[in-house]
C-alpha cells in the first residue's frame, strides 16, 4: 500500500526530520534547534477491557508510550475518538475521562481532538512531545555486548482474550490492567540515565516482531533467555489453551523466519512470543556496565526492570535459548 507513495517525501530533502522517512521507529521526530526536536505520534484502538475508563486510560498510555520510547517527554496531545450513535454520553465522558488523567499524570495536557461516529469505539492520541537532538533514542543502535532490559511483564494479549471470551479469572484480568496503565515515563528516565544505544516499546507486534525491529535496524543478533521473561499471572494457563487474539498469527507469520528457537518450546509457549501487548514496557539495549545504573532507577521510581538478552552480532536475527 506504502510502496507508491516512497518517493513522495525523500529524506534527503528534509535534514531536519531526524526520524521519518529513512528507517522505521516508534515515531517521527524533527529538530527545530541545536537543543530541541519534537516528537510526534499517534495511536488509537478499539475496547481491550470491559469499563470505559481504564480503556481510554490504558489508551492513551498506550499512545504516549511511543514518545517515551524516543527518550522523550510528552508536551501535549489531541483527543481521537470513534463512538458509535447510539452509545451512551456517560460512557463516552469515561472514556475521555481516563485518557485526560492520564495525560495529566504524564506532566501533558489534552488540547483538542476529533470525533466521528463509527460502529465500533475507537480511541487514542496523537502526541506531540520533546527530545534533546543528542538524547534522542531508537531503534537502531544497539551494539555487541549490549544486556536487554525489559521494563513490564508480557501476556497482556492472551489475558485480555480470554477476558473478552469471559474465560479469565478476575485477579489475572485486574493484573493485566495494572500493568497496562502503567507509564512508560520511568523505564524512559532510566534508559537515558544508563545511555542505552537503542529503546523501543513492546506493543501490537508482540515482543518477537519489536525485538526483531530492534535488532534489524542494529544490525545485530539477539539472544533471548526464556526462562528471564517477565510473564503478567494467567499468561501460561490462558495460552496453553490457546486463547489468543488474531494479530498473534499473523505476528508469527511474518517475525518467525527471523527466530531460531534454540530451547525446546511448546507450540503455545513459541506463540505467547508473538503475542500482541497492549500499553507493554520498554526493551532497552543497555552496555553492560550501566545495567545496575537502570535497574536502580527504576528501582527508585517503583517500577520493576529484568535483564533478558543479550547482543551478538548479526544481521536481525534473534535467538530464543
Amino acid at each position: 500500500m506504502l510502496r507508491p507513495l516512497a518517493s513522495t517525501f525523500l529524506a534527503a530533502d528534509y535534514p531536519n526530520l531526524l526520524v521519518g522517512l529513512a528507517a522505521p521507529d516508534d515515531a517521527a521526530v524533527y529538530r527545530l534547534n541545536a537543543e530541541q526536536a519534537i516528537i510526534a505520534t499517534t495511536d488509537f484502538f478499539p475496547p481491550v477491557v470491559d469499563e470505559p475508563y481504564p480503556y481510554g486510560a490504558i489508551a492513551a498510555a498506550n499512545a504516549l508510550s511511543d514518545v517515551y520510547a524516543m527518550g522523550g517527554e510528552p508536551l501535549l496531545a489531541l483527543n481521537l475518538l470513534a463512538v458509535p450513535d447510539d452509545m451512551p454520553a456517560e460512557l463516552v465522558s469515561e472514556i475521555l475521562r481516563g485518557g485526560a488523567e492520564k495525560v495529566r499524570e504524564a506532566g501533558a495536557v489534552i488540547a483538542g481532538g476529533h470525533t466521528v461516529t463509527d460502529k465500533e469505539p475507537k480511541y487514542g492520541l496523537a502526541v506531540i512531545g520533546l527530545v534533546h537532538p543528542d538524547r534522542l533514542l531508537t531503534k537502531g543502535g544497539a551494539r555487541p555486548g549490549d544486556r536487554l532490559l525489559l521494563t513490564k511483564p508480557l501476556g497482556t494479549g492472551t489475558i485480555t482474550t480470554a477476558n473478552k471470551q469471559g474465560k479469565a479469572e478476575a485477579a489475572h484480568v485486574e493484573a493485566a490492567i495494572t500493568s497496562m496503565l502503567r507509564l512508560n515515563r520511568a523505564a524512559s528516565r532510566a534508559a537515558q540515565a544508563a545511555h542505552a544505544h537503542a529503546l523501543t516499546d513492546v506493543t501490537g507486534y508482540s515482543f518477537l516482531g519489536h525485538a526483531h525491529e530492534l535488532a534489524y535496524l542494529s544490525q545485530v543478533k539477539l539472544r533471548i533467555a526464556w526462562e528471564a521473561l517477565p510473564w503478567l499471572p494467567g499468561a501460561h494457563r490462558y495460552a496453553e489453551k490457546w486463547i489468543f487474539p488474531g494479530g498473534a498469527g499473523r505476528n508469527a507469520e511474518f517475525y518467525k523466519p527471523w527466530v531460531t528457537f534454540e530451547r525446546a518450546l511448546a507450540e503455545w509457549e513459541q506463540h505467547l512470543l508473538f503475542d500482541p501487548q497492549t500499553s507493554g514496557g520498554l526493551l532497552m539495549a543497555v552496555p553492560p556496565e550501566q545495567v545496575e545504573t537502570a535497574l536502580a532507577e527504576l528501582r527508585a521510581a517503583g517500577e520493576a526492570g529484568w535483564v533478558i538478552g543479550s547482543v551478538e552480532s548479526g544481521g536481525g536475527e534473534i535467538v530464543v535459548g
